[in-house]
């Protein structure tokens, strides 16, 4: 899925590689994804862990008691010069995602960026540009959209059970975790990357507005409309203040609604055959409206991890030169996505066409959005 215009390439080059070889792979960071990814790749069939980066003597602590064997760098640098190493994945605060991101692809290696791709999308072109450049593969690590039941919605929106689809709602909300770039910053990458592999449209226009409780500028709460290319449209609503998880969308189709519960183990997809079906008067009487209640339907659904099986996208975009389903392209139009949300919220939700805001800046003097974490001690 290539929505912007004028970017050819899509950062998913050569360095082909046997496939009776698992590739070398380095992590920087070992906070909150870190040892989601250190798990996964040591039971990789793909890949083998050959080094972590970190700088918080906690965290390495906590890694070597898992991984007593693996080599610990404190520099950087030091990691991208093992010659073992052929990947590495950056699992580090989002304002540090394009120094790292830059210098791994400099460095040779292929490259996997936990979400967002970069924090303004100037940054995440440079990186594809540098990556095609350097022949490497660059992926952002949109997790969600590997999650098999974001793709049985997926399959079903592609085999055309909802019908045309009108609308989609989401609420992602908990209880934390309080980062200075805000709710939206924080959480819409996960609905804006299910919401585009859905669509497979680009956002158009945006608005948000957003509720500032403990600090000025920092919106704990946010509610977001997203205009598509096609018409369709999608109301979101992200806070961290909430008692509890809840991670929720429906969607509304002219055939079918469907809903997807992130919380549900069992049945995190409902099919309902349900509906309104208007009829239009004759001459100028009434409008009239039939509802349909039809079965609701849970399909089944695999209990596959989401991130082994992008990892496994990330290895075969490695080996066999395949664009991956989280693409760089798909990464910079989220982050293009974020941009304009960023614009809009900093103008009381003035409605902003993705695109725009990164040609005006954001108000922060920069035209970055600010996403300096909480969160310290993480390698630079």
């Amino acid at each position: 899925m290539n929505f912007e215009p004028g970017l050819q390439g899509n950062g998913n080059g050569g360095g082909r590689l046997p496939t009776t070889n698992r590739l070398g792979f380095g992590i920087v960071g070992y906070g909150y994804w870190g040892p989601n990814l250190a798990r996964n790749v040591a039971d990789s069939a793909d890949f083998r862990l050959v080094g972590m980066c970190e700088l918080d003597e906690g965290r390495i602590a906590d890694f070597k008691s898992k991984f007593h064997e693996i080599k610990v760098d404190r520099d950087f640098d030091y990691m991208l010069a093992d010659p073992r190493i052929d990947a590495v994945a950056v699992a580090t605060p989002p304002a540090t995602h394009f120094d790292l991101a830059k210098r791994a692809l400099e460095a040779g290696k292929h490259v996997l960026v936990e979400k967002p791709l970069a924090v303004s999308s100037a940054e995440a072109r440079e990186l594809i540009r540098i990556a095609d450049a350097a022949d490497r593969v660059l992926m952002p690590g949109h997790t969600f959209v590997y999650s098999p039941a974001v793709n049985k919605v997926d399959e079903l929106i592609r085999e055309e059970v909802l019908g045309e689809i009108y609308f989609v709602t989401s609420s992602r909300m908990n209880l934390g975790k309080y980062q200075r770039a805000g709710v939206v910053q924080d959480l819409a990458p996960h609905d804006l990357s299910i919401l585009l592999h859905w669509l497979d449209q680009p956002v158009v226009q945006v608005t948000a507005s957003g509720r500032s409780v403990f600090q000025d500028g920092v919106p704990e709460t946010a509610f977001l409309t997203l205009s598509f290319e096609g018409g369709a449209q999608a109301n979101v609503q992200l806070s961290w203040l909430a008692p509890r998880k809840f991670r929720q969308m429906l969607i509304v189709g002219s055939e079918r609604m469907v809903q997807y519960d992130d919380g549900e183990a069992d049945e995190s997809v409902k099919v309902y055959d349900r509906g309104l079906e208007v009829s239009a008067p004759a001459n100028f009487g009434e409008y009239r409206a039939s509802y349909r209640a039809g079965d609701i339907v849970s399909p089944r659904i695999d209990a596959t991890e989401p991130l082994a099986l992008e990892l496994s996208d990330f290895a075969s975009a490695i080996r066999e030169g395949t664009t991956p389903r989280s693409s760089a392209e798909f990464g910079l139009n989220v982050v293009l996505a974020l941009e304009a949300l960023q614009h809009s919220l900093e103008r009381d939700g003035q409605p902003t066409e993705v695109g725009l805001a990164a040609t005006n800046g954001n108000g922060n003097g920069n035209g970055r959005a600010s996403a300096d974490p909480v969160e310290t001690g993480t390698p630079a």
